[in-house]
């Protein structure tokens, strides 16, 4: 149910009059701001959310829950595909999908960030001042715009010590029916470039295996707090390359916190890369690995990275 997201905004341009080239006389002036417009209002059709049921797939029966922003009819958005973790992939497809949506407070997180500035509480008990003041100048220059928000249940494919031979299953159904659904029937800018993914933990083991072995599929792969074994970071690394070999432009981003158990493992991946001659970001925010973080820095920078690379900007 969307009431379970909170108000979900999408921060929007709208046009501005352009003054007329000729200067009007004045009563012809007052005339024309006296007079009513016959004009209806633009259209804004409501923030949505959406679940799919796939029930038959190469990872089994399938759940995605997709959250599309307010919008007038012919805005069209970058797509994200958000991984949960573990503890929302014992629940089950159903349970499961709604991690981001329910648990992980994704909504408020998208509420936020429509109507900045940002402040300390929105960061779940881990503020960063200096990181929060970059984001709200940043914010202030260039609002965030909106996404469409796709959110599949991460299925117990990949807890093996190497989880990349395991991933085509998963990379099949969400590159090859998901995001071709997501195209047809969303409001979606419906490119590769335009579309992206990432995950937490588990998730974010996900979606760089994913990333890795499709990368024609996206624009940007990122993971937060991924839950890799520090004897993945060689082949991390040569997967990276390989992936890049085979698009370019995709980016990487690596984002770890303070008190991540899997920080270490993090600069291990983020040393992979750059040995292996990948560029990428890596950001180490305040936090633990918990359902806290991910209410807080976790949504908060997911959707500004995406948000913003998606769209062919910088990262903050």
């Amino acid at each position: 149910m969307l009431a379970a997201l909170g108000p979900v905004v999408l921060g929007c341009s709208r046009s501005e009059p352009v003054a007329s080239a000729e200067p009007m006389p004045k009563r012809a002036a007052v005339a024309a701001v006296s007079k009513p417009s016959s004009a209806p209002p633009a259209a804004r059709l409501p923030a949505e959310e959406r679940t799919w049921t796939f029930e038959k797939t190469p990872v089994g029966r399938m759940s995605v829950v997709v959250v599309l922003p307010e919008r007038a009819a012919s805005d069209r958005f970058p797509v994200l595909i958000a991984m949960h973790g573990r503890g929302e992939t014992l629940k089950g497809p159903e349970r499961g999908a709604r991690g981001w949506v329910d648990d992980y407070a994704l909504g408020r997180a998208v509420t936020r960030l429509s109507a900045p500035p940002l402040v300390a509480n929105d960061f779940a008990g881990f503020p960063d001042a200096a990181r929060i003041e970059r984001l709200n100048a940043t914010l202030a220059k260039e609002p965030f715009g909106g996404l469409v928000l796709v959110c599949p249940y991460t299925p117990d494919v990949l807890g093996r010590e190497e989880p990349f031979t395991t991933a085509p299953p998963l990379a099949e159904f969400l590159v090859d029916t998901l995001i071709p659904k997501v195209y047809r029937e969303t409001p979606a800018l419906g490119t590769p470039a335009s579309t992206g993914i990432d995950g937490v933990s588990l998730g974010g083991r996900a979606s760089f295996a994913v990333g890795f072995l499709r990368p024609e599929a996206f624009g940007a792969v990122a993971g937060l707090q991924a839950a890799f074994d520090p004897e993945n970071a060689r082949e991390f690394g040569a997967r990276a390359a390989r992936a890049r070999e085979k698009n370019p432009t995709l980016r990487y981003r690596l984002l770890t916190s303070d008190a991540d158990y899997y920080l270490g493992t993090t600069h291990k991946l983020d040393a992979a890369l750059t040995r292996a001659g990948v560029s990428h970001e890596f950001l180490v925010t305040r936090g633990t690995h918990s359902y806290e973080f991910n209410r807080g820095p976790g949504a908060i920078e997911m959707l500004v990275y995406h948000d913003r690379v998606l769209r062919g900007r910088t990262p903050i």
